[in-house]
């Protein structure tokens, strides 16, 4: 019961985390819109063609303010990712968590007021959004953490791919909400997205339950700590969901007791863990892709199938629709096959040649537009998915750890916040990158897509090895 409370509670809350990040796509095309479609110019003191847009984004380099908006938040999300992890194994994780949200929903709702309070500062709106990105750091590591700690690996791809879908499930209310008021009043694109991460994070205060122990539930297997006589319980990376027949003597000596609670991981001998480096640098790379479309995309489509805003804004949530998908295919195929990079090595491979085409022919019917988006989003969306949960677990409570599970928010955040790195550089190459044409930050994309399928090539040879000596194994000879 309390398992169930605590993954359906972690989904809600970084869906409200997506839910807040999503309106700054949408609103883009409205600050600076096209004015020569809604007619002539009615202010008799200006002939500018850019009438009704939103000052500071009436100017020509518009797109490059758009990517300055969109790299003060991910900027400071990739520093401050580094130091959330840190923060988030050594203080109480249901503070941690709460308090970030309520913050993240004040600077939220702060960045839409500036609408109301008719505020054309440029700096007014990037540093609401280097303050909301520092806060948000506080969501990742401590979901993942509260998931892993109720969690062990038995099936951990397949849960972990269908919890993960609140990225695309954030993604598609806030383009949804955003949409409401983007042609009416802006400002409530973001002031109501910020009221509901606070109230999320005032829910969260009350109900989330961060360790089994507190209700006297039996720990996951990576939980148990190294003095107790089984030794499956300390070295298996393979175990069901959670450990039953622990007898009470046990339980009452376990892991709460000062002398035997492990001591967190410090940065550096986080990423000596065997695949850390490997996945955080694919990360990079897989999250800027994935990023660039998040910010990008509806402007995009704005552009060159020339919708209205809050049609490109409902259209681009099927990219989000797609990376559900492809998340749950993720986590199933790697259970399965027990390969985490050969999975997402394979869907970033395919990923390539499907944004070539999505770029030169996803515009050519709505039908084609809406099929390829899907497949888009699930090839994407499924590795950045797969890396950022169950691998991040994985290697959070890695075999090398000796049953120490301390780590799991330090690495998650290395792991996350090497991605953000990827998530800064994307929207801002694209907004230096699309005044020469989106054919450019297509080809882009796609040279990310293949470093990021080769820093993975290491760990798949490695994956490949052990597949091929299983099947000598059972064959009857065993390779020397």
């Amino acid at each position: 019961r309390y398992r169930g409370l605590t993954l359906v509670l972690t989904f809600l809350c970084y869906t409200s985390y997506h839910l807040s990040r999503k309106p700054i796509s949408i609103v883009k095309s409205q600050l600076h819109p096209n004015c020569s479609a809604l007619g002539p110019n009615p202010h008799n003191d200006s002939n500018s063609s850019t009438w009704c847009s939103w000052a500071p984004f009436d100017r020509d380099n518009y797109k490059e303010l758009f990517g300055a908006l969109d790299n003060a938040f991910l900027v400071a999300y990739a520093i401050g990712m580094f130091i959330s992890g840190i923060f988030g194994e050594r203080l109480p994780l249901r503070y941690y968590l709460s308090g970030g949200m309520v913050l993240s929903g004040l600077f939220t709702a702060l960045f839409g007021l500036g609408y109301f309070w008719d505020i054309h500062v440029l700096w007014y709106f990037i540093i609401m959004q280097v303050c909301n990105g520092l806060v948000q750091t506080t969501g990742w590591p401590a979901v993942v953490a509260c998931v892993g700690n109720w969690f062990g690996k038995g099936k951990r791809g397949l849960i972990m791919g269908i919890w993960n879908s609140h990225t695309s499930v954030g993604n598609i209310l806030g383009s949804l909400i955003a949409g409401a008021w983007v042609s009416s009043a802006w400002g409530l694109s973001f002031v109501v997205p910020g009221i509901i991460i606070a109230v999320m994070g005032i829910i969260c205060f009350f109900f989330l339950v961060e360790y089994p122990e507190d209700v006297g539930c039996s720990p996951p297997m990576h939980h148990v700590s190294s003095t107790k006589k089984d030794p499956e319980a300390v070295t298996s990376t393979e175990g069901p969901l959670s450990i039953s027949g622990q007898s009470d003597t046990d339980r009452s000596s376990s892991p709460k007791a000062p002398a035997e609670k492990p001591e967190a991981i410090s940065f550096l001998g986080a990423l000596r863990i065997p695949g850390v480096v490997e996945f955080s640098l694919c990360l990079l790379f897989a999250k800027l892709v994935s990023y660039t479309f998040l910010y990008w995309l509806p402007l995009y489509i704005v552009n060159v199938a020339h919708f209205g805003a809050k049609e490109a804004g409902d259209l681009s949530t099927l990219f989000d629709v797609g990376g559900i998908l492809g998340g749950i295919f993720a986590g199933l195929i790697s259970d399965y096959t027990g390969g985490r990079a050969t999975t997402c090595c394979v869907m970033l491979v395919v990923a390539a040649p499907m944004l070539f085409l999505y770029n030169h022919v996803g515009q050519n019917g709505i039908g084609t537009s809406i099929a390829m988006l899907i497949v888009c989003g699930a090839l994407v969306n499924g590795p950045y998915a797969l890396i950022t949960t169950a691998v991040s677990a994985d290697l959070g409570t890695h075999e090398s750890l000796k049953g120490n599970a301390k780590a799991l928010s330090t690495v998650t955040a290395i792991i996350d916040g090497t991605g953000s790195v990827g998530a800064a550089l994307g929207p801002l190459l694209a907004g230096l990158i699309s005044p020469t044409g989106w054919n450019n930050v297509f080809y882009m994309l796609i040279a990310a897509d293949v470093l990021a399928c080769l820093l993975l090539a290491r760990v798949v040879v490695k994956e490949v090895r052990g597949w091929c000596g299983f099947m000598a194994r059972k064959r009857g000879y065993v390779r020397t």
